[in-house]
């Protein structure tokens, strides 16, 4: 497979999505990281600076690229000529909410396939909400997210007090 897009808000990166693009950079000769920018949506930080966040995270990654985008995603994968869609599944529950957008995705581009990775055991419990919550209360997150993200947490939450 030539191109796969793996989509999301990465508000912030965490190690789940890490592992997720590791695995993916063996399936595809390129791996699109989409990053949504959505103005409906509320997040932490800009879109430039989970962009930025992607990038310093995924440098030693081969094959990487990190796209922002807005719109809809078939179109987005038609203009980066993409095989197919990449998503992470924790469980049940992500499964049915994935399949149900892929099946939208397939109404929309009958080319476009879905690739539904199972998350990592020692990362399926990570979320970008997981992370948020612990570092806003005090708790560790070396093991949930990398340096940079922990550092980015550090000087919002400096800019804030």
């Amino acid at each position: 497979m030539k191109t796969v897009i793996f989509p999301g808000s990465f508000d912030p990166v965490t190690n789940g999505h890490l592992d997720l693009l590791k695995r993916a950079s063996y399936l595809a000769e390129r791996v699109v990281v989409a990053v949504a920018k959505n103005d409906t949506k509320k997040t932490l930080f800009t879109l430039q600076e989970r962009c930025q966040l992607l990038k310093q995270s995924t440098e030693q990654i081969e094959g990487i690229e990190i796209i922002s985008f807005s719109g809809l995603l078939v179109t987005f994968a038609a203009e980066q000529q993409a095989q197919a869609l990449l998503r992470g599944i924790r469980g049940a529950s992500d499964a049915d909410y994935e399949i149900q957008l892929s099946q939208v995705n397939k109404a929309l581009n009958p080319q476009l396939e879905t690739i539904l990775l199972a998350a990592n055991g020692a990362t399926g419990f990570i979320s970008s909400t997981v992370v948020k919550e612990v570092f806003k209360h005090g708790g560790d997150i070396s093991q949930l997210a990398p340096l940079c993200v922990k550092n980015a947490l550090i000087t919002k939450q400096n800019k804030n007090n």
